[in-house]
């Protein structure tokens, strides 16, 4: 994953209403902590980090120039967004430095085609690693080409980059294959919660009568 450049400005106003202003004005409150310094309250640009969260995804590593200050290197460790209107209302950096290693969620992609007749499940869609801050990969992938009925994946059948250590259990699930249901079984379920359906109405009518 390739590091970005975002402009940062200190932030010297807090609480609800000062975070109200900074949206308003197109900026993201923030807050940089890490290494046992102090934390660096800063606003980001709104546009410009989404940009970054949509191309690089939230895992992206930052060079923050900060103004009036050095530049940082620093990691995206949570993300705050509205629950109804999906604007990003705060985020939490990490200090990072080179060469040093962060446990982080990395998203997981299937690719391929399972067996004829088969039904691919995804129980994971992403599995925690310890890896490199500078060398976070965007994603990881399993090909399921050709596997047949019975097939499982857990999270250390995934193949990491060189240098990452798996952080998530032995026992998670990544991906399922089974074999698909046929026509008839699917009618037959179709049928039988139907006929529940229809029971529980009647019994209903009979209540109100």
């Amino acid at each position: 994953m390739s590091e970005v450049r975002l402009a940062a400005e200190q932030r010297n106003e807090f609480g609800k209403g000062a975070a109200r202003r900074y949206r308003r004005a197109g900026k993201i409150p923030a807050v940089l902590y890490g290494h046992g310094s102090d934390p660096k309250h800063l606003s980001l640009p709104t546009v410009d980090f989404a940009r970054v969260v949509r191309e690089n995804g939230r895992n992206a590593v930052l060079t923050l120039d900060v103004t009036g200050g050095k530049s940082e290197l620093a990691l995206c460790k949570e993300i705050t967004t509205h629950p109804t209107k999906n604007y990003i209302e705060h985020v939490d950096l990490l200090l990072v430095r080179r060469g040093e290693k962060v446990t982080v969620n990395v998203p997981v992609v299937v690719t391929g085609e399972a067996a004829p007749g088969t039904l691919v499940a995804q129980d994971a869609n992403e599995i925690q690693l310890e890896v490199e801050a500078t060398h976070i990969p965007e994603q990881l992938e399993i090909s399921i080409q050709g596997a047949e009925a019975g097939t499982q994946i857990h999270a250390p059948d995934v193949t990491l980059p060189r240098g990452a250590t798996l952080q998530s259990g032995e026992d998670v699930l990544v991906v399922n294959i089974s074999e698909a249901p046929t026509e008839a079984e699917m009618e037959s379920e179709i049928d039988t919660s139907g006929a529940g359906v229809v029971e529980e109405s009647s019994e209903e009518e009979t209540a109100n009568e």
